[in-house]
């Protein structure tokens, strides 16, 4: 993150330290990795703790949210889709782990998959995160890349 970009954020600021996910995309390399990361603790609280339903909700909360959450984050930084900002990869990461069957495997295979997507980008995700802007256009290829990456992650689980 540019110094100049920096000043124009605080944790203090509940949308900014959701934005930049608890700190995590504060990181001086690959910080959406570690925004990734840091939805591992909401990944295990929800899947141990709650039914589906309940998770499905907190993931769609977390989803929508997003929207308004990236948005602010951006605006105040006077840059679209700062690094910095991970919240849409702890959306990612939720989606991603939707009914699997918590393991570390499973977490280590959510994790790879998430970001194989996230990075790479294929069609559609590619054309979305060029053509759409704003908090959804920050939101919507993550929350693409979480469902290949769900989708993935299910037909190896049922094949293996």
């Amino acid at each position: 993150m540019d110094k100049h970009i920096r000043q124009r954020v605080s944790m203090y600021n509940p949308i900014h330290f959701l934005a930049l996910g608890f700190g995590s995309g504060l990181a001086p390399k690959a910080p959406g990795t570690f925004g990734t990361l840091a939805a591992f603790p909401l990944v295990v609280l929800l899947s141990v703790y709650s039914s589906l339903v309940t998770y499905l909700v907190i993931t769609l909360i977390v989803c929508i949210t997003g929207i308004w959450i990236c948005e602010k984050a951006a605006k105040d930084m006077l840059v679209h889709d700062d690094s910095s900002i991970v919240w849409d990869e702890i959306a990612g990461m939720l989606i991603t782990m939707i009914a699997v069957p918590l393991s570390w495997q499973t977490l280590v295979a959510g994790f790879i998959l998430f970001r194989f997507f996230d990075i790479l980008k294929p069609w559609p995700i590619s054309y979305l995160d060029k053509q759409v802007h704003g908090g959804f256009g920050i939101m919507i290829d993550d929350v693409l890349a979480g469902v290949f990456a769900l989708i993935c992650l299910h037909l190896g689980l049922y094949f293996i």
